[in-house]
């Protein structure tokens, strides 16, 4: 299985951007996308997953309301719409899958993209 993400890029705070994550290869065996990021200094971090399936979604407190995760199955392609972008939002996005449920644990999810930068100015 291999992930690839984009969309990452500068956006003011306030500010809205869109990633993607395009999925290949053995995608039957992925149950679960996920998207997590880490900031400099900082451990990597849960910010939301999304069954592929049933489309049962979570959210890390700090982005609900403001982030939407999605799928596309068909284009096996999982997106993150960011919205109301905040400067603490500033971090290296990383998108995930596991063949397991959703997790906060990025030490459970067997696959990764290679991350997308997110840099909001205040």
């Amino acid at each position: 299985v291999q992930l690839q993400a984009s969309g990452g890029g500068l956006a003011q705070a306030g500010g809205s951007l869109r990633l993607s994550c395009v999925v290949s290869g053995r995608t039957f065996s992925i149950y679960t996308m996920a998207w997590f990021r880490q900031a400099p200094g900082k451990e990597r971090e849960f910010v939301a997953a999304i069954r592929r399936m049933t489309s049962t979604t979570s959210y890390a407190d700090s982005v609900k309301g403001r982030f939407t995760i999605s799928r596309d199955n068909a284009k096996n392609t999982v997106y993150l719409q960011m919205n109301n972008l905040k400067s603490e939002d500033t971090a290296v996005y990383y998108c995930g899958a596991r063949d397991g449920i959703d997790s906060y644990s990025p030490s459970l999810y067997n696959y990764w993209g290679q991350g997308t930068q997110v840099t909001v100015s205040s």
